[in-house]
């Protein structure tokens, strides 16, 4: 059942404000806190202010809380949430939406009644139909590679033009402007202008520069 305050419009409405700042929302592991606000400066200074930190990681909170009251411009979120738990938590550590590999009945119950907005994933038309049913219209379409990548999209739009996409998964910039290209997609999700040895050196210089290129992927 959808809460009182939300229709499929404006829960629409709510993802797409925070998804269509940037063509590529950066997904982010931090290990630890200290990378936190420089790692979110170079990739906000660059143009892409929607971050988004799995909670894959110990400090995963305490990096979403750092970067909300540091950063400026930053629209930071969670990736990875699994649980009811995770997503109070999130909201707790100041992050303004949350998304999930996948979807639970547990997990749509408490979206209905978030005060952020929460994005399932989907990887099957069987997924999307019953997404659908909940009351979404914007979905993560994950892993987005081995799920059928741009093809699986592409047969997505004729029996579901109400849903739109963040794909997320084996994507790096070769690959994004093709999913970018397609109608039903809003952003993609990427790590790839964040590479490992950059982060271990703290070369926020090139994953700025990467990131710049990332954003100019599409022009909004």
């Amino acid at each position: 059942m959808i809460a009182q305050w939300t229709t499929p419009e404006l829960r629409a409405e709510r993802v797409d404000a925070i998804l269509s700042r940037a063509p590529i929302v950066p997904v982010l592991a931090i290990e630890s806190p200290d990378d936190a606000v420089p790692l979110a400066r170079a990739l906000v200074e660059a143009g892409l202010p929607v971050l988004e930190v799995t909670l894959r990681t110990d400090y995963a909170l305490e990096a979403i809380r750092r970067i909300a009251t540091e950063v400026d411009g930053a629209c930071v979120g969670a990736g990875t949430v699994l649980t009811p738990v995770h997503l109070d938590a999130v909201r707790e550590a100041g992050g303004m939406f949350a998304i999930s590999p996948g979807a639970t009945d547990a997990l749509y119950d408490a979206g209905d009644s978030s005060a952020i907005p929460w994005i399932p994933a989907i990887a099957t038309a069987s997924e999307l139909m019953r997404g659908l049913e909940r009351g979404h219209r914007r979905f993560k379409f994950f892993p987005a590679e081995s799920s059928g990548g741009i093809a699986a999209l592409k047969s997505f739009t004729g029996p579901f033009p109400l849903a739109k996409f963040c794909p997320t998964g084996g994507i790096d910039a070769a690959k994004a402007p093709g999913y970018l290209a397609l109608p039903n997609v809003v952003t993609v999700g990427g790590s790839w202008m964040v590479p490992n040895d950059a982060l271990t050196a703290r070369d926020y210089a090139r994953i700025g520069t990467l990131a710049r290129e990332a954003a100019g992927l599409r022009a909004r």
